[in-house]
């Protein structure tokens, strides 16, 4: 008969807990950008992605970006998560300045405050579905007994705790996607961050994940902003804002 660990114990205590206390948290904006610029030097000349694009995302948002290939969606996000610098402009996000941190603290700041997926998984294929979604948490240093029995409480969350000693190509590409949820989750950060989470999947698998990105984002505190280009899951946002000749606004709603 398996028994919970005082370390697992813990663990999932904190993550029932996350809700309650970011509720109590300051109401000040998580996600503050303004005047943001974005240039490339290409043989062609500058390319420019952003000009003075202005950002606001409140806790517990759920924030839809839709746009055209090549707009710079991906590379917003990649600004947001500190995966990459502004040329120009102020970008708070989780109250931290990201476009100043070291690559150490950038690091440091992404494995504590986000959560990100991407249109493909990314899992380590010769590891388990268990060690993948673990392997945030190895990365910060927790102990191994402890890393695992997490994990093992986000696979059930995602309703996968039957296949955590599969590897990934055991796996249909919606259970890959889930466990690259739960990896992205397992460190309970603040936010999710979601770059076509579903682009890779069929209309009805799609539907189940985004239903489940949805429940998580409600069960657990989140904020989200996720990028896509399926117009009905952008509409089951809170917002959605199209990214257009450099800058966001607000998408119409259609009749």
């Amino acid at each position: 008969m398996n028994q919970t660990t005082p370390a697992a114990a813990s663990q999932a205590s904190r993550t029932v807990r996350e809700p309650e206390l970011r509720a109590s948290q300051s109401q000040s904006p998580i996600i503050q950008v303004t005047n943001l610029q974005k240039s490339y030097t290409t043989a062609r000349g500058e390319l420019t992605l952003f000009r003075d694009l202005s950002l606001q995302v409140e806790p517990g948002e759920m924030v839809a970006i839709v746009g055209q290939s090549g707009a710079g969606k991906s590379t917003l996000l990649h600004i947001l998560g500190a995966l990459d610098t502004p040329s120009a402009g102020t970008v708070y996000c989780a109250s931290t300045n990201v476009a100043q941190l070291s690559p150490r603290q950038a690091a440091a700041f992404r494995n504590r405050e986000i959560g990100y997926v991407w249109q493909f998984h990314y899992l380590l294929p010769e590891f388990t579905a268990l060690e993948n979604v673990a392997m945030p948490l190895l990365a910060r240093g927790t102990n191994r007994r402890e890393a695992l029995a997490a994990a093992a409480n986000w696979l059930k969350e995602v309703g996968l705790d039957d296949r955590s000693d599969h590897r990934p190509g055991e796996l249909s590409g919606g259970e890959q996607q889930r466990v690259a949820l739960a990896r992205a989750l397992v460190n309970t950060p603040r936010l999710l961050l979601a770059d076509e989470p579903t682009g890779d999947l069929d209309e009805i698998t799609a539907g189940r994940v985004f239903d489940l990105i949805e429940r998580l984002h409600a069960d657990h505190g989140l904020t989200s902003i996720l990028v896509t280009h399926n117009l009905d899951l952008a509409a089951r946002c809170t917002r959605a804002l199209r990214l257009e000749s450099g800058r966001l606004n607000a998408l119409a709603a259609t009749p």
